[in-house]
């Protein structure tokens, strides 16, 4: 039997977005192996990508400048915030400069750029990203760097807004969005097996915005959070043209990033 090709993802909106139809059987399939998918979370996903587990892995951006060697960045199926990224939130009376940060990975592309945009000294204290909101909440932290969906309603959970890491990265001058995630696939699989892997990745996000009804029970069932209005402007936020095809644009600010994690100025 033929091994299957994995397809490891998290189950944030915009990743399940992009990918329900291929999950759904909604496309041509162009693959001539089965396909298995995975889902975890993103720092889990980057360390097994470190590990070299996964044929394909959604990874943090600031993760796949690192494994140049055993991965190849995708075309398709990338996320970009446009003005847009994750957020450093406090509860109401906290210190202006924090000693302790909830971060959702020391791998993750929020952290490289918290480290460059809070140069401060603080503690990072990594944990699973649905569990910072409860972390500050509850004291046990000065600051929660949150990501995904739970950074689009960080208010309802009482919390305050004190850095905003994707206006931050225009405030530097930059034209090209920050790259938070990419999807990569293992550089040894085939060539042709890799372009067919980034076509089934376009075919899917292009089903999903032409058929949302299709897949929307799907990325419901996985979030984070649930309402609808949530989800949709998470999808908007970071599935756009440059997740269909990230393009010289994407390219550029994947080089930027590298700068930033090397700690070149981006300005």
């Amino acid at each position: 039997m033929t091994d299957a090709l994995t397809v490891a993802i998290s189950p944030c909106p915009n990743d399940t977005f992009i990918f329900a139809a291929w999950i759904l059987g909604r496309i041509p399939e162009r693959l001539e192996r089965p396909v298995r998918f995975v889902w975890a979370d993103v720092e889990e996903l980057n360390q097994a990508a470190a590990e070299e587990r996964y044929d394909v892995v959604k990874m943090s951006a600031a993760a796949s400048l690192g494994l140049t060697q055993t991965y190849t960045v995708l075309d398709s199926g990338a996320a970009f915030g446009k003005g847009a990224g994750p957020k450093l939130v406090v509860r109401p009376g906290a210190p202006k400069a924090p000693k302790t940060v909830a971060v959702p990975g020391l791998g993750t592309t929020a952290y490289t750029v918290l480290r460059a945009a809070l140069p401060t000294g603080f503690t990072a204290v990594p944990m699973l990203f649905s569990d910072i909101v409860d972390a500050v909440r509850q004291g046990e932290v000065d600051a929660g760097l949150v990501i995904h969906e739970t950074a689009l309603v960080y208010e309802r959970y009482g919390l305050e807004l004190r850095m905003d890491l994707g206006a931050w990265w225009k405030e530097q001058g930059e034209e090209a969005p920050i790259p938070l995630g990419v999807i990569a696939a293992r550089t040894a699989l085939p060539k042709a097996e890799r372009d067919a892997i980034t076509e089934s990745i376009r075919s899917s996000i292009l089903h999903a915005r032409a058929h949302r009804e299709d897949i929307w029970p799907l990325v419901r069932t996985l979030a984070q959070e649930m309402d609808d209005e949530t989800l949709e402007r998470h999808i908007a936020a970071y599935v756009d043209d440059l997740s269909v095809d990230m393009s010289g644009a994407g390219r550029c600010a994947l080089k930027r990033l590298s700068q930033l994690a090397s700690g070149a100025s981006i300005g």
